[in-house]
């Protein structure tokens, strides 16, 4: 393990795209048939292991497995909880003209985070495989809420959504602790929600279904809070935010306004991935109600949504914006995204996904010579 402590200047979301090799192997176990688990298994470990080698490569002291063994960056998760399962349907969420592939999260009995949740297995593998820091990235609590439809929670406990994000907390507060224990001392948890409900068009959909916005950032918030106050001093908490990433399309757009101050301020994280890499993230002045201190915002400059290489001269311009709201030793660079947010990835190369990993380093370097 390296001795170096995150939070990094030069850092990427998670995801990562999947080779051919292990989008052949998932077909193979989970649609055709023929291979077993193992031989899965050993597809997957493969993969990671030169998607290690590859972040290394680029320079980067943090690497994650690339999300490798999911199939999405958040349900996978989910539907390990206590409580969750994942139903097929006929149409899937809407993106920007095309649809998410159509599973949907159900809460069908009490919620918690089981022992043996299988991502805890996943970061272990990983941590042997690095020199670097190993971090994993799983859906942070208000995905439990934002993605699973009121009737599709059962337990009549959880009508009140008070008792059920309260539980939501408790299985959180439970997965942290487990997850130190097998050795992560970097996690972080993807809370893109509180970028939707700076959509007008998402903060619609909450009122119809009868949801204050932003009684539901509060409460976000208060999720996270709760979930991590109680870390061990050597943990270190990320948290992502954006707009919807699948196959290189978005799903929500709007300034971080709304919600700029509670998320900086009210959950207790340490680092925030943000996107910002299109005008749909707005501008940069919700920056300023980052407080001084030991906070880190990595700005997403870099997008993973196109192979096109951004040049060092924007990146830089970018940051001299950013400074007018907060200092540079508060700021650091990643990848506006994960390269894919689910197992079907953008619509950019291998060679593409390699320089921007190098773009992000090369750009830590020459702002903060590191």
């Amino acid at each position: 393990m390296s001795t170096d402590r995150p939070p990094f200047r030069a850092d990427h979301v998670g995801s990562l795209l999947r080779p051919d090799s292990v989008k052949k192997a998932r077909k193979q176990f989970f649609e055709d048939k023929t291979i077993d688990a193992a031989l899965l298994r050993e597809a997957e470990d493969a993969a990671i292991n030169n998607l290690v080698k590859l972040q290394e490569s680029a320079g980067l002291n943090v690497v994650t497995d690339g999300e490798t063994r999911r199939s999405f960056w958040h349900y996978d998760f989910m539907g390990e909880l206590d409580g969750f399962a994942l139903e097929d349907r006929s149409e899937g969420v809407a993106f920007a003209g095309v649809q998410l592939r159509p599973v949907f999260p159900v809460v069908r009995s009490e919620v918690d985070f089981p022992d043996d949740h299988p991502m805890l297995e996943h970061f272990k593998y990983l941590a042997t495989k690095t020199s670097v820091t190993p971090k994993i990235s799983i859906p942070g609590p208000s995905c439990c809420h934002f993605r699973v439809a009121p009737d599709d929670i059962s337990p009549p406990q959880y009508r009140d959504v008070e008792v059920y994000t309260a539980d939501l907390a408790k299985a959180y507060k439970k997965a942290v602790n487990a997850f130190y224990d097998a050795g992560c001392r970097y996690l972080q948890m993807d809370d893109i929600f509180f970028a939707y409900l700076c959509d007008p068009k998402h903060r619609a959909e909450k009122e119809r279904l009868g949801q204050d916005p932003d009684w539901l950032i509060q409460r976000y918030a208060w999720m996270m809070n709760e979930a991590i106050k109680d870390r061990p001093s050597d943990m270190v908490i990320g948290m992502h935010m954006c707009r919807g990433n699948f196959m290189s399309t978005h799903a929500a757009e709007g300034s971080y306004d709304a919600v700029a101050d509670t998320v900086f301020n009210q959950t207790g994280v340490d680092v925030f991935f943000m996107e910002y890499d299109t005008d749909r993230a707005g501008g940069l002045e919700p920056l300023k109600f980052l407080s001084k201190g030991h906070q880190r915002v990595m700005a997403g400059f870099i997008t993973t949504k196109i192979g096109e290489l951004e040049s060092m001269d924007h990146l830089k311009r970018q940051f001299d914006e950013a400074s007018k709201y907060v200092d540079m030793d508060q700021l650091g660079i990643a990848p506006q995204c994960g390269f894919a947010s689910t197992e079907e990835g953008n619509s950019i190369t291998e060679d593409d996904q390699r320089r921007k990993l190098e773009l992000v380093v090369q750009c830590s370097e020459e702002l903060w010579n590191e």
